[in-house]
């Protein structure tokens, strides 16, 4: 159980169970492994650094050991704690540095001559999956240090991803019908695994560091160790503070244990470190953590309210989401009514029955969900949930696709909640935008038969609005002006309101600009819709059926005929042919942004993409290019270009001119 909950932990970012229990079921295997030694085995998970290595990645040795940290929920045991390390250390006079426990995925990076030469993760603490160039997108990540530094030296930290980020990811993949993060540390750690840096970029990371490898550089104290870094440009907390006994240890936890809710990312704890390095060396390592720190972590806020009832939805692509109806319970200074509960797998391991009183914590103090079931308060009468196998609106028979973990209503052009789940989609702030169509509003329209499609809300007219309940003359005309005004909303927005399953922002943009108009982009193959970046073989399956649908096909020829954009503004724009025929990978850094460099291949004839394959004619490498993709163009024998050999192929001022004769389009 202790292996799969940390695979479910470290690998696939999506538990199942608090990091209370899983900490307290470890500690178990602990004092069992003490009673009963001679039942130890040596891959016992007390012995073993959790793994987040990836296959997506290159695995890299760590030069010192990268472990994790022993951890407690008792005040007492940190006193435990100190005790140990005065009596180890024999009346050597010390000092303990606190700090905040980030919760985000840990990190280590290696700086040569001043420049970020490695990041890895931790892996399984002996060896780490190479994700520098992911970490080059992240903001706060100095490329070169300043002042004067070693030659070359290792430093941790944690890579976070903070609440506002968390929450603007969430609502994209809630708004795709995608399971959303549990929490920020999920997220950070997912994000930092996709395989495309682009998208890492926009994703919001943050990262804060936190221990220089007493080995790696020649300080008397870890807090100068900090000290030093921080003066060399790298990300350290201000948070931390010296202590001298266990008093100042006690009141910093008590301290942060309030002050932490106020602050703009999670943290689940306190880090108490041995401040000076050389009784750092002294005190050395356990086969799993080092005997000079320890983490307390605080306990998540937790509630124990009846579950009334599970109701549940179905979302505009099909999918059937559970949802708990909870007798209300305040939880982290808000009241709590409804949980989701993910899908049928997900009830089936909670063994949840309704009517029973559950545990319901916010991951990252920020979304609820239950986390458990108090089983010894249930009822002899309680029903087992049984997931509905037909659609709770329109009756189809459900559907699963095997490496699915939803079910879905394939009823797509049939089934009401689907139906209106696409048009609010559709009018969204982030789609096209159309004012005063709210849920309400939507619900009105299809009831009267007004509305039951994207392209009908273009056939409205004041008279009908003004059938509808509440509605006066101002409000139709402002909504028929919005209407008006979303003619012109750009394509890729366009794309992104249709509504094809899994095509969030970021992908329709990508989309959009690879294939310029919605002719071409019906008319790609899968294989063609897979040289697109962050498209992989289940986004390029979904937009190629949904391109191939006659109704999807016949509702897209409305909406062109409404004035509708289906076409990138200027796309239709040519400054040369430089390019006709070719297609482009680029890869590194250039003199001017990369979507512009997309921008100025397609006025040139030629087609961007983001990963090398037989069709690839060069690559375009700027400073810094992937090692990855230089390999694969070694292998195919695919040409590699430079920005300056790039911009002599354009016509003009050795490309110059161009690129700001670009800027007016």
């Amino acid at each position: 159980m202790l292996r799969e909950n940390s695979r479910l932990y470290y690998v696939e970012n999506s538990p199942v169970i608090s990091d209370f229990e899983f900490d307290a079921l470890m500690r178990e295997l602990e004092d069992l492994e003490k009673e009963w030694p001679e039942f130890v085995v040596a891959d016992s998970p007390t012995r073993k650094v959790g793994s987040d290595i990836s296959k997506g990645f290159v695995q890299r040795p760590h030069r010192y050991p990268m472990l994790s940290l022993g951890n407690t929920y008792s005040i007492s045991e940190i006193e435990d704690f100190a005790v140990r390390a005065e009596k180890a250390l024999d009346g050597v006079a010390f000092t303990y540095c606190c700090e905040l426990k980030f919760d985000g995925t840990a990190i280590c990076l290696n700086y040569r001559g001043g420049r970020l030469y490695q990041a890895l993760t931790r892996g399984d603490g002996v060896q780490g999956d190479d994700v520098t160039e992911n970490v080059r997108r992240i903001a706060n990540i100095p490329e070169r240090l300043k002042g004067s530094f070693p030659d070359d030296f290792e430093i941790r930290g944690e890579i976070l991803m903070p609440y506002d980020a968390f929450e603007a990811l969430n609502a994209e993949r809630e708004e795709q019908e995608e399971a959303p993060f549990a929490n920020p540390r999920n997220a950070a750690s997912g994000s930092l695994k996709l395989v495309d840096p682009a998208e890492v970029a926009h994703r919001g990371l943050w990262c804060t560091l936190y221990h220089v490898p007493a080995d790696s550089v020649a300080f008397d104290s870890h807090w100068d160790a900090l000290d030093a870094a921080r003066s060399w440009g790298l990300p350290i907390s201000d948070e931390r503070r010296i202590c001298r006994d266990i008093g100042e240890i006690k009141e910093y936890i008590d301290y942060w244990d309030v002050q932490r809710k106020f602050l703009p990312f999670a943290t689940d704890g306190i880090v108490i470190k041995i401040n000076e390095l050389a009784c750092q060396r002294a005190l050395g390592y356990t086969a799993k953590s080092p005997r000079w720190a320890v983490a307390f972590k605080f306990k998540a806020e937790q509630a124990c309210t009846p579950l009334r009832e599970i109701s549940y939805q179905v979302g505009r692509t099909g999918a059937v989401t559970p949802v708990a109806n909870l007798d209300p319970v305040q939880l982290s200074g808000t009241v709590v009514r409804r949980a989701t509960l993910n899908n049928a797998d997900q009830m089936a391991l909670l063994d949840i029955r309704v009517g029973d009183w559950v545990y319901v914590e916010k991951g990252g103090e920020i979304i609820p969900k239950i986390t458990g079931v108090d089983k010894s308060r249930r009822l002899p009468d309680a029903r087992r949930p049984v997931f509905p196998s037909v659609c709770p609106d329109c009756g189809t028979p459900l559907s699963r696709e095997a490496d699915e973990a939803r079910w879905f209503c394939p009823n797509q052009d049939g089934c009401p909640m689907q139906i209106k789940g696409r048009m609010l989609h559709f009018v969204g702030r982030k789609a096209m935008n159309i004012l005063g169509c709210g849920e309400a509003v939507v619900e009105q329209l299809f009831a009267k038969g007004f509305a039951k499609s994207a392209a009908d809300l273009y056939d409205l007219d004041k008279y009908r609005l003004l059938c509808l309940d509440g509605w006066k003359e101002k409000s139709a005309q402002n909504f028929l002006d919005s209407l008006a005004s979303s003619r012109s909303v750009p394509f890729e927005r366009v794309l992104f309101a249709l509504g094809i399953r899994y095509v969030g922002e970021t992908t329709a943009k990508a989309l959009a600009r690879h294939f310029e108009d919605i002719d071409s982009l019906a008319g790609a193959s899968v294989e063609q819709l897979m040289e697109v970046g962050d498209v992989g073989d289940v986004i390029a399956g979904s937009v190629y059926e949904y391109l191939h649908s006659p109704a999807h096909l016949q509702e897209i020829s409305r909406l062109k005929e409404k004035g509708l954009q289906f076409r990138i503004a200027g796309s239709g724009q040519s400054l040369s042919d430089a390019l006709a025929g070719r297609t482009v990978v680029i890869s590194g850094n250039f003199s001017i942004s990369r979507e512009k460099m997309k921008d100025l291949i397609a006025a040139h004839g030629g087609k961007a993409a983001s990963s090398v394959s037989p069709r690839t004619s060069f690559l375009l490498a700027g400073t810094k290019p992937g090692p990855e993709k230089l390999r694969k163009c070694e292998q195919l024998g695919i040409p590699v270009m430079s920005e300056e050999a790039f911009m002599k192929l354009l016509p003009g001022a050795d490309g110059k001119e161009i690129v700001e004769e670009l800027s007016l389009f």
